[in-house]
């Protein structure tokens, strides 16, 4: 009942986050904080809250890895294994709807000399790397334990992207202070109202894929369980 309603609440407040943006939402008007053709600002309310609910996924699966390697209990890799796979969908996102944003303020998709894109894209990799390894290995302890040290090791990815942009990047904009030059990019007023209704409804989405996934995973793995059954 409570997942229900969850999900009901956040498909109603994506739906109306969408609304706003595209019909209500601002354009800044500050030259500091407009970033290439004014119009293509619009992505920002997407990109960033992607970006964060990116760095929250996984920041769960190195949470849930400890507990795991702590406890022994399945439930942990389950919850663990779901945010990662939630994770390296909004690292793609993410990826995309900064290019898109690229195209128009460095005439690019891509600036290889920024170490925030760069990070960003090893970050995605990391975790891709972690889901390919869950796929190779079939005994459920092995692949839990093998599961637990990588997301652990490979959270490592995730501050250096988060700081990269404050001591690093380039051309990238720092948005969410502290930044190098005070404040938090000139976001302020309306567009901070808005993006805080973006930012509510990316993670009830987040929330409610990843509790999506483990309620998958939790059928996948009885099923695998009946199987193996079975097989004795």
């Amino acid at each position: 009942m409570r997942k229900n309603l969850l999900f009901i609440v956040t498909a109603a407040l994506v739906l109306i986050s969408i609304y706003l943006i595209f019909f209500v939402a601002p354009i800044p008007s500050t030259p500091a904080i407009v970033w290439g053709e004014r119009s293509d600002y619009k992505i920002f309310y997407f990109h960033l809250p992607i970006a964060i609910s990116t760095y929250v996924s996984f920041a769960i699966v190195f949470a849930c890895s400890i507990l795991y390697l702590r406890k022994k209990k399945q439930k942990w890799d389950i919850i663990g294994s779901s945010a990662a796979e939630i994770g390296v969908v909004f690292a793609f996102l993410t990826l995309v709807t900064g290019s898109i944003w690229g195209k128009s303020a460095w005439n690019g998709y891509w600036d290889p000399t920024d170490e925030r894109l760069n990070t960003s894209l090893v970050l995605f990799l990391i975790y891709l790397a972690y889901l390919m390894v869950r796929q190779g290995v079939e005994e459920p302890e092995k692949r839990a334990r093998l599961s637990a040290v990588f997301g652990i090791v490979g959270f490592i990815s995730v501050p250096i992207s988060f700081l990269s942009v404050r001591f690093y990047a380039k051309t990238h904009p720092c948005v969410v202070p502290p930044c190098p030059s005070g404040g938090g990019g000139g976001i302020g007023g309306d567009v901070l109202i808005f993006l805080l209704v973006n930012f509510a409804a990316f993670f009830l989405l987040t929330a409610s894929l990843i509790l999506m996934r483990i309620d998958n995973e939790k059928l996948k793995e009885n099923i695998n369980e009946l199987k193996r059954a079975r097989n004795l």
